[in-house]
């Protein structure tokens, strides 16, 4: 998996409100986008389950700046992440994070 198709894949459901997330690279940039923009701290070895929790009650709180911010919100409170974990969730996770281009996807 390319994490740039992840990102962007993100960025251009937020964009256009359309879709949900389809696994859990999408759910690991998402989660540090959102991490980014709710000022959530978050450890970089983190494994799906126990990134879910963490960003549940914080998602149910947050309401957002825009749509785009509102939308991300509805894809990561929809989304139920797998089991799996590897090192491009956490380089994705990493990039939200740290995210300088937010909702542009070039």
């Amino acid at each position: 998996m390319v994490t740039l198709v992840a990102r962007q894949s993100v960025i251009l459901k937020c964009s256009m409100q359309a879709s949900v997330m389809l696994g859990n690279y999408e759910f690991y940039y998402g989660a540090g986008l959102f991490c980014r923009l709710a000022e959530v701290n978050v450890k970089e070895e983190i494994h799906p389950q126990e990134l879910h929790e963490l960003l549940l009650p914080r998602l149910k709180d947050f309401t957002g700046k825009d749509e785009k911010e509102r939308y991300l919100v509805k894809m990561l409170l929809a989304y139920q992440p797998e089991p799996e974990y590897d090192a491009q969730m956490k380089e994705l996770l990493m990039w939200g994070l740290g995210e300088k281009k937010i909702w542009k996807a070039d």
